[in-house]
């Protein structure tokens, strides 16, 4: 399997919305109904809010033979070398074989920040694994009101 980890272009929007899609319903399936999903997903995943990201924030996509099977979005660095993950999904067939990695290493090659914030809901325990793995630490946990639903959320960093 070769995978090619590239930046964004605006005809991958489609692909991209795909990936973010098929990876909300399988980690969140259980955790958040399916209806909040969707309505999330249509917000944040359209066409306009896509063209957007890639047009103003560092959106890495992960390729397998020609096609987009993940994805990680960046904030911009901040002061101090400060940035968000806000995003890293991927195909659920994906899953496990070290490309959520790549992409992480590669925002973490092309940005060069101090430091890494992220984000992650207390029961995906897949995601907080995933970090876990990767060195980040625990910050803060807190509750927050997602499209009505209440939600553990878990915050972490990581050092550089």
């Amino acid at each position: 399997m070769t995978i090619k980890i590239r930046n964004m272009q605006l005809t991958d929007i489609e692909a991209v919305a795909h990936v973010a899609t098929k990876s909300w319903h399988a980690t969140y399936e259980g955790i958040i109904p399916r209806h909040i999903q969707n309505r999330f997903l249509e917000m944040a995943y359209s066409k306009e809010m896509l063209k957007q990201r890639c047009e103003k924030t560092p959106v890495y996509v992960a390729t397998e033979h020609e096609n987009i099977i993940g994805f990680a979005n960046f904030s911009n660095v901040k002061k101090g070398g400060e940035v968000e993950l806000s995003a890293i999904y991927l195909l659920p067939e994906a899953w496990g074989k070290g490309i959520g990695s790549q992409l992480l290493a590669y925002g973490i090659e092309q940005l060069s920040p101090s430091t890494i914030y992220i984000n992650v809901e207390a029961e995906n325990e897949v995601g907080k694994q995933f970090y876990v793995a990767r060195n980040f630490k625990v910050v803060e946990e807190f509750e927050e009101d997602f499209e009505g639903h209440m939600l553990k959320t878990t915050r972490m960093v990581l050092k550089l």
